[in-house]
């Protein structure tokens, strides 16, 4: 889960991720086992337990690429059971070897040096998000750290098509705030300072690797935009954005020859629309606009870098292809593939693609597409291991709050509950309302692996794009601010009323579960409105929006304002009061219903902290609660012994609260860091496993 339950987008050719008087006793989580369990339609017994392990282990391979100059294919694969970067010759598939030796956590970004000399990737320790780059040599396999600093945060800030042995990325090991721009010698290593960054969000570069632009964060929560030349930033912005566009308009690149830069833009109109803009006078002009979702990614040409393909996804993802080639490509994929696809990456020449394939209810497959030959090479299957399982459909839904908004949403049933396939089970069904991270991210159509698993153990799974969340335009992401634990939360409760009024679920039979702001939302849940949810799931979630705010890393100092702006300014006493008053950690005495924690200790985005002060607040109250924290993760678990041990505990807490099915939790706790700081007891099955 990416901060915490991102889904999957499109890719072609992107973190920007809080007391009462009375006490009342809380049954244990075992008693409010015969008290909600739902009765699971005898159809839905039958279906297989999918395995945890097929669902969040290891993939068999993810991420497949092809070397600029199409020489060669990489991959990221477990070696000893842990995911590194693997390269085979593209016309040798099977001459495959391991090019790094992570022993311990995962590998999960790499990319291909715009030269095809060397494969560059980026890893953290413990999940505290000081990424560092690193790359690898392709003749050689001799690795070295390319930024061999401590306590610093690498970003990518250019590549060119022209000058194929540099990049330009960016730093914070002189300012822990800001990252100045060095450009980067690939071949040598070699470090160059290019500009001193004293209060920048960010830059972009033309294809000469020149920085042109700056971004710098206005007081109104928005950015000022300021032209570069030779190094000099100029005095006066050429374009600025307030808090409504803030999250909705961006730079989007420049052509190759510099004389056109791409814009996501929504000002002047509610969605982002893709916009060209000479860059010398200024003027632009509109290439699409969708009136009910931003324009979302867009494929360029590999030598021009002109716009060729866009997309909009708004229930699901639609490319439209401006280029007659990439059409006619594009048009011919689609006739032989099932479902979604998308491209991973292509050659310089453009002549061959790695293309992705969801299908939905099967396994994803990755294939190497020949756009001269128009052959079709299945590369690998992710997860063969799931081939013939009991997947479910995705129906996607607009639902409505009780203001009128329109909230996009994404419903998954359990096998066997829907037999005239409408839609709708043919009786009640225990649910989880599974809440998106961000706030300002969203939920999309597509394999879900946490849809997948409750459903599979009897949940009906629902996941709301509740306002705040992007995509859909700046009005509504602007019909959050403020509001977090209000009105966002508000269109939770009302998805839940929406499903039990539909008979897709019955009332007392409703989780809610998620990461990052999703965990929020599940503290909320249990805390605001502690009658609508038979439990909650918090995974890294912040219990006290003031600490939060208070902790954040440096790094994301440029962008203060819009926190302050769209969450509450802690420093007026009108905005610590709404934090404080939205802080479900100052409500936790009026949590009645089972909860389960979630936290990796060096997270450095939710703080340890705000899971172990609302843990404490409850054991104070004597309410029960179960913990389990991590000592080698950060912000979600990337270690797959991890994860599976929380979700091998967490579909046991579900079964104990709402009478699902479960698979035992076994080793698994015994094979990860879990540590269960509190509450064993009130998880079906986790003394034993603990041996106790």
């Amino acid at each position: 889960m990416t901060s915490y339950l991102a889904s999957k987008s499109l890719r072609a050719g992107s973190a920007f991720a809080a007391l009462a008087l009375a006490i009342q006793t809380v049954p244990a989580a075992a008693d409010h086992h015969s008290e909600n369990a739902a009765t699971m339609p005898t159809a839905a017994q039958n279906i297989p337990l999918i395995p945890r392990e097929n669902l969040f282990g290891n993939p068999t391979r993810a991420s497949g690429q092809i070397s600029p100059d199409g020489r060669w294919l990489s991959w990221l694969a477990p070696k000893d059971g842990v995911l590194n970067v693997w390269m085979a010759p593209a016309s040798d598939p099977d001459d495959a070897k391991a090019m790094t030796d992570a022993t311990d956590r995962p590998i999960r970004q790499y990319m291909w040096a715009p030269d095809s000399k060397s494969l560059m990737y980026i890893q953290d320790k413990g999940g505290d998000e000081n990424f560092l780059l690193y790359g690898v040599d392709v003749a050689t396999g001799e690795e070295k750290t390319l930024t061999p600093f401590e306590n610093t945060r690498v970003q990518f800030v250019g590549g060119s098509e022209r000058i194929k042995d540099q990049v330009l990325i960016g730093l914070n090991n002189r300012d822990a705030r800001y990252h100045d721009v060095y450009n980067l010698n690939l071949g040598t290593g070699e470090l160059t300072e290019v500009l001193q960054n004293d209060g920048y969000a960010g830059f972009m570069a033309n294809d000469d690797l020149a920085i042109r632009v700056a971004m710098k964060p206005n007081a109104s929560g928005g950015m000022d935009y300021f032209k570069v030349a030779d190094g000099e930033i100029a005095g006066e912005a050429f374009g600025s954005t307030g808090l409504a566009d803030a999250l909705t308009t961006n730079p989007a690149g420049f052509t190759t020859d510099g004389k056109t830069l791409y814009w996501l833009d929504s000002r002047g109109r509610n969605t982002a629309a893709l916009m060209a803009m000479d860059f010398e006078s200024g003027e632009t002009r509109v290439i699409a606009e969708n009136d009910r979702a931003d324009i979302g990614g867009t494929i360029r040409d590999t030598k021009t870098g002109e716009v060729q393909a866009y997309s909009v996804n708004y229930l699901q993802n639609e490319w439209t292809a401006t280029d007659p080639e990439i059409k006619a490509a594009l048009d011919w994929l689609d006739e032989r593939l099932d479902g979604d696809f998308g491209i991973n990456s292509r050659t310089d020449a453009d002549d061959k693609w790695i293309v992705w394939n969801d299908p939905l209810t099967a396994p994803t497959r990755t294939y190497l597409f020949d756009r001269k030959a128009r052959t079709l090479t299945e590369f690998y299957t992710s997860r063969p291991e799931l081939e013939g399982a009991p997947l479910q459909p995705m129906y996607p839904l607009e639902l409505t709050a009780r203001d009128g908004l329109t909230l996009p949403s994404y419903l998954t049933l359990p096998a066997g509950s829907d037999e005239d396939g409408d839609g709708k089970p043919e009786q009640a069904v225990p649910m989880v309302l599974l809440v998106h991270g961000g706030p300002w991210a969203r939920d999309g159509f597509g394999y879900n692996p946490y849809h997948q698993w409750l459903a599979n153990r009897g949940y009906a799974v629902l996941s709301v794009n509740f306002r705040g969340s992007t995509g859909f335009g700046k009005d509504f992401i602007s019909a959050g601010d403020l509001e977090w634990g209000k009105k966002m939360h508000d269109d939770l409760v009302d998805a839940t009323q929406w499903a039990i009024d539909e008979g897709i679920t019955g009332k007392d039979q409703v989780a809610i579960m998620g990461g990052s702001y999703g965990g929020y939302a599940t503290l909320a849940g249990l805390t605001f409105t502690p009658d609508t949810f038979a439990c909650g799931v918090d995974i890294v979630g912040p219990s006290n929006l003031e600490t939060l705010l208070a902790t954040i890393p440096a790094y994301w100092t440029p962008l203060i304002s819009q926190f302050h702006e769209r969450m509450g300014n802690p420093n007026t006493d009108e905005g610590l009061a709404l934090l404080k008053e939205r802080s479900p950690l100052y409500s936790a005495d009026k949590i009645k219903k089972p909860l389960l924690i979630g936290q990796g200790a060096n997270d450095p985005r939710v703080n340890q902290a705000e899971s172990d002060q609302i843990v404490e607040a409850m054991k104070e109250k004597g309410i029960p609660v179960t913990y389990v924290l991590y000592p080698d993760e950060g912000h979600g678990f990337a270690k797959p012994a991890n994860n599976i041990a929380f979700n091998a505990i967490t579909e046991n807490f579900l079964a104990t609260c709402l009478g699902g099915r479960a698979e035992p939790i076994g080793d698994t706790v015994a094979n990860s860091t879990a540590q269960i700081v509190e509450g064993e007891e009130f998880v079906k099955g986790l003394e034993d496993a603990l041996g106790g």
